[in-house]
């Protein structure tokens, strides 16, 4: 059977044309909104790796210090070694005047 398109009227031809072309168009919202969502699934996973590594890795430098800091504390260094630097740093008087350095007097 053969059809014939001019015994169809124009009308019923542009409604047609309208719904073939509704379709085309909801395709392609389909389509973007689909591409877009995909987009946002992988930036935001991208970002979740991202910052899980940033955090492990402070908490890491966090933990690696603490661990230093009490290995440090519990060190016990050969002799009076820390009295003597402190009476090193006591022992030595800066010069001064009375109760101004030299250093303020100078300019005077």
């Amino acid at each position: 059977m053969q059809f014939d398109l001019s015994a169809v009227e124009t009308a019923t031809l542009v409604f047609v044309g309208t719904l073939v072309f509704a379709l085309v168009l909801t395709l392609f919202v389909m389509a973007a909104s689909f591409a877009a969502m995909v987009l946002v699934g992988v930036g935001r996973l991208a970002w979740i790796i991202a910052a899980n590594v940033l955090l492990g890795l402070v908490h890491g430098i966090n933990h690696a210090w603490d661990r230093l800091v009490h290995h440090a504390s519990t060190v016990e260094l050969p002799g009076d070694f820390v009295g003597d630097i402190a009476a090193e740093i006591m022992g030595q008087s800066a010069p001064s005047t009375g109760t101004y350095p030299r250093v303020v007097l100078r300019d005077s």
